[in-house]
């Protein structure tokens, strides 16, 4: 079992996935650490007579905008993978989230949405870039062990990030400018560091050298192709807008924006209901770290059991979503009864009121736990069903995977500060309900399709 494990991870660090887990491994909660600030901005307000209160609306605003710049620069991210290359995308990518980082050294209101910007198209290519080099290196009998492994790299930045913050910062009423500078100055130099690290990735004629079929992306060409830079850019957008338009992407983009709604419930909501509840007493800001190292746990525990196991399960993909689905309803079912229904707009004073039951530090975390297993579930199938119906257009079928996502995540992070916590959840529910019977649709097919070639359902 350890030499499978190191044998996942190698082929993922050569082929520059270490950067993501590297960059990210101490990921924190933005709005934690920038409560310190809005605070004092909030007494400010107070002050001059100002609405008080306004700040709360600033991350949120930030993650809007973020993940609205994302959603549109993924119609043009193929395009750019396919001009520079996956490797040189990845490292441009990664310069701009790592200047993203160090704006939160000193940060000012018009450096922090520049920024948000620059990350949100940086984003963009990132992923596409990636999902491309995922697929490269996949084949349909592996597609699901390396999307299971790659997420569970990624995510273990929820769990080491919180891990710091829960410990390091427990008991503190304030975050000082001391403590906020020296958490990213060392998130620069971690980020810059796994950027350097993606000039180590295997280039696609290396790949090809040792044997591996290169499928995974017509669009991108090869080192004989006489199309030039700008017929290959043009054919990248093209080959996006058609695939949009298919049966299987259709169906899958409901999944996907359930995929969004939950991203943005369970990375920023969340964390803002437990924040706000006052019942938890001094511990609240504290439980909002260890909230986000049980999500870290479950997001962890998800992409590498289903990752690893995936070689044996006889059923496809089905069964994991359906898991997915099952667990965040719970979870749902939970935060509802436990969470009061204003939790989500709540002033910087937090909240007093009661859900149906007396407010549980216990529940609270249980459900973050749910939330990551759950995001595993959907997560990790989703890109293994990409990585198997689109090898040979991967840049675009992942352009548009995260293109549906992020929009939807900006719908909700736009919302979420208008709406009670009751019609959050019950949009979730709604949507999530029809996007798992849509994945269901396409895995079906998938399975038709992949018996009509006398292949074995299991190895996918």
């Amino acid at each position: 079992m350890w030499k499978y494990c190191a044998n996942c991870y190698h082929e993922f660090k050569q082929h520059g996935f270490s950067w993501q887990w590297l960059h990210k491994v101490m990921r924190i909660n933005f709005q934690e650490l920038l409560h310190h600030k809005c605070e004092r901005s909030h007494q400010k307000d107070k002050q001059r007579g100002s609405k008080p209160g306004k700040v709360v609306l600033f991350v949120h605003c930030s993650m809007s905008i973020i993940y609205g710049v994302f959603s549109a620069s993924n119609l043009i991210s193929p395009s750019v993978v396919a001009i520079v290359g996956p490797q040189l995308s990845m490292v441009i990518s990664g310069i701009f989230y790592s200047l993203y980082i160090a704006v939160f050294i000193q940060p000012t209101t018009w450096t922090f949405y520049t920024a948000s910007v620059f990350i949100g198209i940086a984003a963009a290519v990132l992923w596409t870039a990636q999902g491309n080099c995922l697929t490269v290196n996949s084949d349909e009998n592996t597609i699901g062990r390396n999307s299971g492994v790659f997420w569970a790299l990624l995510q273990s930045s929820l769990f080491f990030g919180n891990l710091y913050i829960y410990f390091a910062w427990q008991g503190k009423t304030h975050i000082s400018e001391s403590d906020r500078r020296t958490v990213f100055i060392a998130l620069t130099v971690i980020s810059l560091v796994g950027t350097v690290l993606f000039f180590l990735i295997r280039k696609q004629e290396d790949t090809k050298a040792l044997g591996e079929e290169d499928s995974a992306n017509e669009i991108l060409g090869d080192s004989s192709s006489a199309q030039n830079t700008m017929t290959r850019a043009v054919a990248a957008f093209k080959k996006s807008i058609k695939l949009s338009f298919t049966k299987e992407i259709m169906l899958l983009s409901v999944t996907t924006a359930y995929t969004g709604l939950e991203l943005t419930f369970f990375s920023g909501v969340y964390g803002t209901c437990i924040g706000a509840v006052n019942r938890f007493g001094s511990e609240e800001k504290s439980l909002i770290g260890l909230s986000g190292i049980f999500i870290g746990v479950g997001e962890i525990l998800g992409g590498g059991i289903f990752g690893l196991l995936s070689k044996r399960n006889r059923f496809g993909r089905n069964p994991v979503v359906m898991l997915g689905i099952i667990v965040h309803f719970i979870a749902f079912y939970l935060i509802f009864f436990n969470m009061p229904n204003d939790a989500p707009i709540a002033p910087m004073e937090g909240t007093d009121d009661v859900a149906y039951m007396i407010p549980s530090k216990e529940v609270a975390i249980f459900c973050s736990f749910l939330l990551g297993l759950g995001d595993s579930c959907f997560n990790t199938q989703l890109l293994s069903i990409l990585g198997f119906l689109y090898s040979e257009d991967s840049a675009p079928a992942f352009a548009i995977f995260k293109f549906v996502q992020s929009i939807c995540a900006a719908v909700a992070y736009f919302y979420s500060n208008y709406f009670l916590l009751q019609w959050q959840l019950l949009i979730m529910v709604v949507v999530g309900f029809f996007g798992t019977i849509t994945f269901f649709t396409v895995e079906w097919e998938a399975a038709a399709a992949l018996a009509a070639r006398g292949s074995d359902y299991s190895s996918i």
